[in-house]
């Protein structure tokens, strides 16, 4: 996980209050709770630990992890929990019903061996991007990135193309739900400079964003359609600044990038 995805997710204005919805399960939503808390920075937990990083009673943080621990989900070490490997059913699950992944990971692994670049796929969950998919090349980023890291889709060119595909009063919406961070000078941090630039990305169907997550880092992404018109996900290049300069990308990067969301658009129902 980046420093900046662990920040982000860090933030107490991260989590999400209560909906007011008679038949909203608390008790399930505290499980979910305790299962987000673990992550690369956290992979074990005292019960203390869970409780403070979940924002729960240690009464409650106590039962949620012991219901866990029965279902196999966690696993007891003394002191510790930690998450069991039967987690993954639940990602595996998600995953095996988007078979736009499957189609794409051969083409982005081709495209990646072919211009030497990192091609990830990733969908839109809030206000975060979820790597779904990922062909490493050159280590760019501080910290590695694999399938279900996150990152805050506001300053990356994956997020600003799933924004894009949002009507207008649901960007305001997500905008506004999370405290706006500067992970670099060149992190646009203005609602409105935001939302103008996802609208902008929107209407030329591709984003480029350069170095606002982070020094060094410039990435190209493009949307994936299905056939009905409707956004699935999306695809990106990352390169270093020193590396590509931003008219090459448009000029090299992005023909590349239409040709594989098209090949993936034409095989996804």
């Amino acid at each position: 996980m980046t420093q900046a995805s662990e920040r982000h997710k860090a933030d107490p204005g991260h989590r999400k209050s209560e909906p007011d919805d008679k038949e909203f399960m608390t008790t399930l939503a505290k499980g979910l709770a305790v299962l987000g808390a673990f992550g690369r920075q956290r992979p074990t937990m005292t019960l203390s630990e869970a409780a403070s990083v979940a924002d729960l009673s240690r009464a409650t943080a106590r039962r949620v992890l012991r219901t866990l621990t029965l279902l196999g989900y966690v696993v007891q070490d003394g002191r510790t929990f930690a998450l069991s490997p039967q987690i993954l059913d639940l990602g595996f699950a998600y995953l095996s019903t988007q078979s736009w992944i499957d189609r794409a990971l051969p083409l982005m692994r081709e495209l990646s061996e072919r211009l030497g670049e990192s091609c990830s796929a990733a969908i839109l969950q809030d206000a975060d991007i979820v790597y779904v998919a990922r062909v490493p090349a050159r280590r760019i980023m501080s910290a590695a990135l694999s399938v279900g890291s996150r990152l805050p889709a506001l300053h990356t060119a994956l997020g600003r193309v799933l924004f894009g595909y949002l009507d207008e009063e649901e960007i305001w919406r997500r905008l506004k739900s999370r405290r706006i961070e500067a992970y670099t000078p060149q992190t646009i941090t203005d609602l409105q400079a935001l939302f103008d630039r996802i609208r902008a990305d929107r209407a030329q169907r591709f984003s480029i964003v350069d170095e606002e997550l982070e020094r060094g880092l410039r990435a190209l992404a493009v949307p994936v359609l299905d056939r009905s018109g409707q956004i699935v996900g999306a695809i990106n290049l990352s390169t270093h600044s020193t590396r590509t300069t931003r008219n090459e990308m448009r000029e090299h990067f992005l023909p590349e990038l239409n040709r594989i969301s098209e090949q993936i658009s034409s095989m996804t129902i």
